[in-house]
């Protein structure tokens, strides 16, 4: 089975959309907790929260990698980020068995993409995201690394990296909005 996560419901047929690769495409997991943390994303969730009007592409936001074993690995970059970003955000899962021309993506475990339209097989309701992966971490699926635990390290590496993403003449303005609402550091 392949997964898509999506904020939109009764999707009949997924189609390509722009997005990170900037060429027309479907993303897909072949795992299904993988695709949890596409249920909401914090720039948008935090700009709408905050009434930030924008119109655009959203910037996505994505602090997750991935153990050697392949086991999707969820980083909070800021205190309580994880119930921040998915607590109460309804959305979807969509499923299909099988796929024409679908690609592996090498950087990304069980990460496919299609360039071609796909018709759903299943739809699957989540009624709230954050609890959605808060079973998925239960179940050893995920593993959350909350803010609190990360090393002084981390915590400088990702001090010096929304400091640079802020000051990046390509970063976009409601990405920018985000970064000062969540990293208040980048102000001082």
């Amino acid at each position: 089975m392949f997964f898509h996560a999506s904020p939109v419901e009764g999707i009949k047929i997924l189609e390509p959309r722009v997005s990170n690769h900037n060429i027309p495409l479907i993303y897909f997991s072949s795992k299904r907790e993988n695709v949890l943390v596409y249920l909401s994303n914090a720039v948008e969730k935090y700009c709408r929260e905050t009434g930030y009007e924008y119109t655009g592409k959203w910037h996505k936001w994505g602090s997750y990698g991935f153990t050697q074993d392949g086991v999707l690995r969820l980083e909070e970059y800021y205190p309580n980020a994880t119930m921040d970003t998915y607590k109460g955000v309804s959305a979807y899962i969509y499923s299909v068995s099988s796929i024409m021309d679908i690609k592996k993506l090498d950087e990304i475990p069980f990460a496919y993409i299609s360039n071609h339209s796909v018709a759903v097989e299943n739809g699957e309701y989540i009624a709230d995201a954050y609890e959605a992966i808060m079973q998925a971490v239960t179940d050893g699926k995920i593993i959350l690394e909350k803010y609190e635990d990360i090393s002084p390290g981390k915590k400088k590496w990702i001090e010096n990296t929304m400091i640079q993403e802020y000051g990046d003449s390509q970063t976009t303005d409601e990405y920018r909005h985000f970064l000062k609402g969540k990293f208040p550091f980048i102000l001082s």
